[in-house]
């Protein structure tokens, strides 16, 4: 249980850092243009080398959760990150937590909770 829960929180972590920077990259090199430039902007913007240390971070923390957990569990856990973004981006970009938002973010939470109680139902495979 302790190996599930530090490695969809690593997961999540990861997953949520990565969009953050992404919008921070995307925040810090505007105006968007079809330019070299503006590739410049993104190649020397810190928050873009974030992003990509984040995903590869994710990266290897999915395969190793893909080892000892069933795909459809890890794969509904692995949406846990939609949750914390819409959190973390409106205490970070003070961007609407509207009820649609809300909403969704509170079904993906069910039907992760929903797919892990089916599968410690399920029996062990022979």
């Amino acid at each position: 249980m302790l190996f599930y829960l530090l490695g969809f929180g690593a997961l999540m972590f990861f997953d949520t850092l990565a969009q953050l920077c992404f919008k921070l990259t995307a925040l810090h090199t505007l105006p968007v243009q079809a330019n070299i430039t503006w590739i410049w902007r993104i190649i020397h913007c810190a928050w873009t080398y974030g992003a990509i240390g984040a995903y590869i971070g994710a990266f290897f923390t999915w395969m190793t959760l893909l080892r000892r957990i069933p795909i459809g569990p890890a794969f509904a856990a692995s949406h846990l990150e939609v949750p914390s973004v819409l959190l973390c981006s409106a205490w970070l970009f003070h961007e609407r937590l509207t009820t649609g938002r809300i909403l969704g973010a509170l079904l993906i939470l069910a039907g992760i909770a929903v797919l892990a109680y089916a599968e410690s139902k399920e029996p062990p495979p022979a």
